[in-house]
């Protein structure tokens, strides 16, 4: 999108109507894409587009669905990483019970709106109904298992897939909240049942040992696999909506862009009397568009861009596999290895 003007690299696909109308700059022309669309784009977006006074609604569109894919393949990537920490840390009731589960939820839910966005892009074509994603999604959850009507439909059988997805979806949900802590609660009172067995001053202490673990087990398991079900389920929702920022800054820099060309360069071009010096005066409003460009473009929304990407990756991407734990960082210090040694040497003396 650079100057905001297209490269007209494989040619358009669209063509003019052949109904011998003459037309001129100034006309608007209705395209049918059943009649006047020749095929797909080799790659990227048809610069017809470009000119189009209906840009911004196929634009808009077109980038928000591609917000929602790259969400959905950052979000998979940041399980696939929290599996090869539970794998790496020999935690095989959080492979089974927190890893799969959540995969399996995610993709239930956003997993198959990105297959019906590619299900539209590939079979809905001009001349068939045209279903809204949106709309499906909501009633999805909102008409379980209500029939679709059929300008609402994208395929035979859609309502009994949608009910089997959310049905599997559901379950994840107990599975991520209990199974865990009960396993491990199943666990410690084995490990009870043998400190019982063995000798004790009184059956006080065995019985005082019992109380604090499943105290313990009750407590703090519970509360932590109830806060991590929670946020991971209301975060599959709103971690994929706050992907739509990607959508927004691509909005932001093509309206920006194409606002500093028309206001600086197109006008120019348009005005300007190249038999009286007019390309002398290009250079000084080419110097008004670069500086406009540099400042507001690149600096400005380039610090916004930037910080974005960093929200993303360190709220949507991260949440999935880190936890902070650990060893609490220390910096490099000589005064802190020099200490070490002395205390070092001081416990060798004794």
């Amino acid at each position: 999108e650079i100057y905001s003007k297209g490269f007209d690299t494989f040619g358009s696909t669209w063509q003019m109507p052949d109904d011998g109308i003459n037309y001129t700059t100034d006309d608007t022309v209705t395209l049918d894409p059943t009649y006047d669309y020749t095929g797909v784009y080799a790659y990227g977006i048809d610069t017809m587009w470009i000119i189009s006074e209906n840009k911004l609604t196929f634009m808009n569109s077109y980038k928000m669905k591609l917000a929602v894919i790259l969400g959905l393949c950052q979000m998979t990537f940041g399980l696939v990483v929290s599996f090869l920490n539970y794998k790496f840390f020999g935690k095989t009731l959080d492979v089974w019970f927190t890893f799969i589960p959540q995969l399996i939820f995610l993709w239930c839910i956003i997993g198959y709106m990105c297959f019906l966005i590619f299900y539209k892009w590939f079979f809905v074509t001009a001349g068939m109904d045209n279903p809204s994603i949106l709309i499906t999604m909501i009633d999805m959850f909102l008409d379980f298992g209500g029939t679709i009507d059929d300008d609402e439909k994208f395929f035979d059988g859609q309502e009994y897939i949608q009910a089997a997805l959310v049905v599997i979806a559901l379950i994840q949900v107990p599975i991520m909240l209990a199974a865990k802590p009960l396993i491990i609660m199943h666990q410690q009172r084995k490990e009870v049942a043998n400190y019982e067995a063995l000798s004790y001053d009184s059956d006080d202490e065995a019985l005082d040992i019992r109380e604090q673990v499943e105290h313990a087990a009750t407590v703090d398991m519970w509360v932590n696999q109830g806060i991590h079900t929670i946020e991971f389920c209301l975060g599959v929702i709103s971690n994929t909506a706050s992907y739509l920022r990607l959508w927004a800054l691509s909005l932001a820099h093509s309206e920006l862009s194409e606002v500093l060309w028309e206001m600086t360069l197109y006008y120019a071009f348009d005005w300007l009397d190249w038999d009286e010096g007019g390309c002398i005066f290009l250079v000084f409003v080419f110097a008004v568009w670069a500086v406009l460009t540099v400042v507001i473009l690149l600096c400005m929304e380039g610090l916004s861009a930037f910080l974005h990407a960093l929200r993303l990756h360190w709220v949507e991407f991260q949440n999935k596999f880190y936890s902070g734990d650990g060893y609490k960082f220390l910096p490099f210090s000589f005064t802190l290895i020099l200490e070490n040694a002395e205390n070092l040497e001081e416990i060798t003396a004794i």
